[in-house]
């Protein structure tokens, strides 16, 4: 029987080229290799990776759906069980199947593997890693006599013999390699951060309609960063999963520093980030550190006060909570919050109609002029301060970026000037011209001498 988030993956119409294996043969190097960045976490460790991991790849400028795996293991007990299961639904739906295996060694793990997998030998290929040395070439042969097809010594460490890997994926797949790719969609990307066990991955689950994730009470079960896709009102989102953020103190294993890492990157990848806050424990230190890093990347952010249906239900208490964040983090003011309890699905409709709303500030512009009619009503209103040379002037301002959303003005002298003022200027952009909810950076440049005075 196979859940519902290895089904949806069908749903994308895309062919699924699944990387299937025991711990440690290399498949999330392969993963990494084939798209040609680090999406997933690779570690001596075995069995780092959990959750299948998903990415659109282009073999041969064909859009295609590669798919990272976790370990299958023999021994499975509790989260081994689930990663077991995830890794081989994935064999049903599969169009193709890439099989790792070491070329040292030969385990049980490995042979109770090409004994599921032979029901689907027409669309499986035994990749063959670790030939990194060509004394290693002739531990390849070993490899047919389990009577699959298709058998490829790679490195995926280095590189090797993917060229033929891909060669080979076209051919199963009756592909021939285009000139050129097909354009993007663009997607509305949301990335979910915050402290372990603050129901990231429930609202991933919830949002995708699947078990994007694999949701436990152990702190610290999503390690890489799991996505997922969805539709909301006719607009496609990207729903990226990420490890929970914990203080440098307390992150004592190289696979969760790396998971961290990999958390804080995604603030790059994503639009709108949703910060997770358990309500019954509030805003903390933590959190203020994310923003500060949302913030300086100039990202949407929703403040997700998420276990809403855990509260006491004492009057005004939902409110006490939300002031007290205002006042502790004042970097947040212009934040949205949205309380939700993704447990229960209460208020996620408003969450992602808050999304919207957030991704479409950050996507708006202004004219020029129009900007400038606003500058002359707001120093009308409050001319810059007097400095030890003068007054301060602003001359003229042109929105330059969006996203992030970065506006420059020009001015008399750079040199001292009054940051009251600039928090000014961004408080009237705020008011007057629709940004109520997201960063807006301000910008100086002093006016060169030979531009003409058009100071107001």
């Amino acid at each position: 029987m196979l859940d519902s988030e290895t089904l949806s993956l069908r749903d994308q119409g895309l062919p699924i080229i699944a990387i299937i294996g025991r711990p440690n043969v290399g498949k999330s190097t392969l993963f990494n290799r084939l798209i040609r960045k680090r999406r997933a976490i690779t570690d001596a460790m075995p069995g780092v990776t959990r959750d299948p991991i998903p990415e659109k790849w282009l073999l041969g400028n064909h859009p295609v759906l590669l798919v990272d795996s976790g370990g299958v293991k023999l021994d499975q007990e509790g989260l081994d069980f689930l990663v077991t299961k995830k890794s081989l639904g994935l064999l049903q739906i599969a169009d193709a199947i890439v099989m790792l295996m070491d070329c040292t060694e030969i385990t049980a793990e490995d042979e109770m593997l090409i004994k599921t997998l032979r029901p689907y030998t027409d669309k499986t290929i035994i990749a063959v890693n670790k030939v990194d040395d060509p004394v290693r070439d002739d531990l390849v042969w070993d490899y047919h006599k389990f009577g699959y097809p298709r058998v490829v010594g790679i490195s995926s460490a280095h590189g090797l013999g993917i060229d033929v890997l891909e060669e080979n994926l076209l051919e199963m797949l009756d592909m021939v390699e285009m000139e050129e790719a097909p354009e993007e969609v663009h997607r509305v990307n949301i990335a979910v951060l915050g402290k372990p066990n603050t129901g990231k991955s429930t609202l991933t689950n919830l949002l995708t309609g699947q078990e994007t994730s694999i949701v436990s009470e152990i702190p610290g079960t999503t390690r890489d960063v799991i996505m997922g896709e969805f539709s909301y009102k006719g607009t496609p989102y990207t729903v990226l999963d990420t490890a929970g953020i914990r203080r440098k103190s307390k992150v004592d294993e190289d696979v969760e520093y790396y998971s961290v890492n990999r958390a804080i990157k995604t603030i790059d990848d994503a639009d709108v980030i949703l910060l997770m806050i358990d309500v019954t424990t509030g805003l903390v230190e933590q959190d203020k550190k994310i923003a500060q890093l949302i913030v300086r990347r100039g990202k949407g952010v929703v403040l997700v006060f998420n276990k809403t249906d855990l509260l006491s239900g004492v009057g005004n208490e939902l409110e006490a909570i939300k002031d007290r964040a205002r006042f502790l983090f004042p970097i947040l003011s212009f934040a949205p919050i949205v309380p939700i309890s993704a447990k229960e699905g209460i208020d996620v409709e408003k969450l992602l109609d808050c999304v919207w709303s957030v991704w479409r500030q950050l996507n708006k512009r202004i004219e020029t002029a129009q900007l400038n009619n606003y500058l002359r009503e707001w120093s009308d209103a409050y001319q810059p301060p007097r400095g030890a040379r003068g007054h301060f002037k602003v001359y003229y301002g042109t929105q330059v970026s969006a996203p992030p959303v970065r506006f420059l003005f020009f001015v008399n002298r750079k040199k001292d000037f009054p940051q009251g003022y600039i928090q000014y200027l961004k408080n009237c952009i705020r008011r007057d011209l629709g940004f109520t909810q997201i960063p807006v950076e301000v910008e100086l440049k002093e006016r060169r001498r030979n531009t003409p005075d058009t100071r107001l």
